[in-house]
C-alpha cells in the first residue's frame, strides 16, 4: 500500500468519525430538548449601537452593584478592554458582591489559566461553558454558547451582539468602527435573563440556584412590551420562519452572516412573491473566512427576485436584527446563519412596542445609508478565485 493510499484511508476514517460523531451527537441533543415559551414582559429598554457607549454604561452599572453580578459572554480576550472588564469584576468580588462569570470555552480560549486563577482567587465563581466532552467530542466542540447576558442585582440586564475585546470598541484596524446592537433592560424582563443565566450556570457547574429568591427581586413593569426567547440549537428556524411568513408589507434583516438554509430562503422568496419589500443588510468586510462567499448563493437569487441587498461600508456590521411590518422587531445574539439556527445556544428579544421599534428602525435606516446596494452585475462578475471559494463555502456552510 502506497503512502498516498494510507493517507487517503486515514482521511476517510477521520471524515467518517466526524460525520458519525456529529450526527449521533445532534440526535442525542435533540432527544433531550423541550421547547419553552417565556412570557411577554414590560421593561424600560435602551438600545446601544456603539461599543464605547455600551461599555461606559455597562462598566458604570457593574461598579454600582451591591449584591450580585452574573455575566455570560461568548468572547472575552486577553487585551486591554478585557482586562479592564475583569478587573472591575474582581474588585466587586473583593468588596463582597457575589460574582459569577461564565465564558464559552472556545470563544474565550484566549483567557489564560493564570487569569482564571486570579479571578477565582479574588472570589469570583468562574466556569467555562460548553467544554467539549465525550462521547460526542466533535459535536460538543461545534455547539457553542453564543449568548451574551449580564444581570446586575437581579434588576438591570444586558443582552445583544457585543462581546468583550478591542474590536468592539473600534480598536481593530480592519474592523473599525464596529457596528452592533445591544439592549439594556430595567424591569420585568430582567428575571428571564437571570433565569437563562442560572440555567446555563447549572449546566456548566451543576450548581442549582434557580429556586433562590435572592436572585429574583420584585421588578416593576416598564414601558416597552417584549419577549425573550432562548434557543439551544433548535427552534430558532421556526421562530424566524413564523416572522417572515406573517409579514405583510416589509422585512428587514441585519446580520453579519447570511446563510439561512433552504426553509428560510424559501420563506423569503415567498414573501417577495406576495409583494413584501425585503431588505438585507450585511457587512462589506468580513471577520471570518468564506462566510461572504457562502451568502452569495442565496443573495444572487434574492436580488434577482427583487430583494434589496446592502453591504455596510462604514466599518464592520455585526448586528443581528429583524424588523417586520413596523410591528415586530427582533434583536439578539443569533445570526441569520446555520450555526445559530442549528448549533449554538442563543438568546433573542422580540419587541412588540411600536415606539421602541421606531428607534430600532431609525438606527437600521442610518446603517443602510452607510451601505452600498449590491447588484447582480457585481455578483456575476467572472472571478475564478471567488467561484472556487463559493464552492468550498457551500460544502462547509453549516460550520461557518
Amino acid at each position: 500500500m502506497t503512502v498516498w493510499n494510507i493517507m487517503m484511508a486515514v482521511l476517510l476514517v477521520i471524515f467518517l468519525w466526524l460525520y458519525i460523531d456529529f450526527t449521533l451527537g445532534r440526535k442525542s441533543h435533540m432527544k433531550k430538548l423541550e421547547r419553552t415559551t417565556l412570557p411577554i414582559r414590560q421593561s424600560d429598554m435602551e438600545l446601544f449601537a456603539d461599543g464605547p457607549a455600551l461599555f461606559d454604561n455597562l462598566f458604570s452599572e457593574l461598579k454600582k452593584a451591591q449584591k450580585h453580578i452574573h455575566v455570560l459572554f461568548y468572547i472575552v480576550k486577553d487585551d486591554k478592554i478585557s482586562k479592564e472588564f475583569l478587573t472591575i469584576l474582581m474588585g466587586k468580588a473583593k468588596e463582597g458582591v457575589e460574582v459569577r462569570l461564565l465564558l464559552d470555552w472556545a470563544g474565550s480560549f484566549p483567557v489564560k489559566r493564570k487569569t482564571v486563577k486570579e479571578l477565582k482567587s479574588s472570589g469570583i465563581k468562574f466556569s467555562f461553558a460548553h467544554v467539549p466532552k465525550l462521547p460526542f467530542l466533535f459535536y460538543s466542540f461545534q455547539a457553542r454558547n453564543h449568548r451574551k447576558i449580564t444581570v446586575i442585582d437581579g434588576k438591570i440586564g444586558y443582552s445583544g451582539g457585543f462581546n468583550i475585546g478591542k474590536e468592539y470598541i473600534n480598536q481593530d484596524k480592519k474592523l473599525n468602527p464596529w457596528r452592533d446592537y445591544h439592549l439594556k433592560f430595567c424591569g420585568e424582563g430582567v428575571q428571564d435573563l437571570q433565569r437563562e443565566f442560572l440555567t446555563d450556570w447549572y449546566k456548566a457547574t451543576k450548581t442549582d440556584l434557580l429556586a433562590n429568591s435572592v436572585y429574583f427581586p420584585e421588578l416593576h413593569a416598564g414601558e416597552y412590551r417584549h419577549q425573550f426567547a432562548a434557543y439551544k440549537g433548535a427552534f430558532l428556524e421556526e421562530s424566524f420562519s413564523s416572522l417572515i411568513r406573517n409579514a405583510k408589507t416589509s422585512i428587514t434583516i441585519g446580520t453579519p452572516y447570511f446563510i439561512p438554509g433552504k426553509r428560510l430562503f424559501q420563506d423569503i422568496l415567498h414573501a417577495l412573491e406576495r409583494g413584501v419589500t425585503v431588505k438585507i443588510l450585511v457587512p462589506c468586510v468580513t471577520d471570518h473566512i468564506l462566510v461572504k462567499e457562502a451568502s452569495y448563493l442565496y443573495l444572487r437569487t434574492l436580488i434577482k427576485e427583487g430583494a434589496y441587498v446592502y453591504e455596510y461600508k462604514k466599518g464592520f456590521y455585526h448586528a443581528k436584527a429583524i424588523l417586520i411590518d413596523d410591528e415586530i422587531s427582533d434583536i439578539g445574539t443569533a445570526n441569520f446563519d446555520k450555526r445559530s439556527l442549528f448549533l449554538n445556544y442563543e438568546i433573542n428579544c422580540f419587541i412588540y412596542d411600536k415606539e421602541f421599534i421606531k428607534q430600532i428602525q431609525a438606527v437600521v435606516d442610518k446603517d443602510i445609508l452607510n451601505a452600498k446596494r449590491l447588484t447582480l452585475k457585481e455578483l456575476n462578475r467572472v472571478d475564478p478565485l471567488r467561484t472556487f471559494k463559493e464552492m468550498l463555502a457551500r460544502s462547509v456552510a453549516s460550520f461557518l
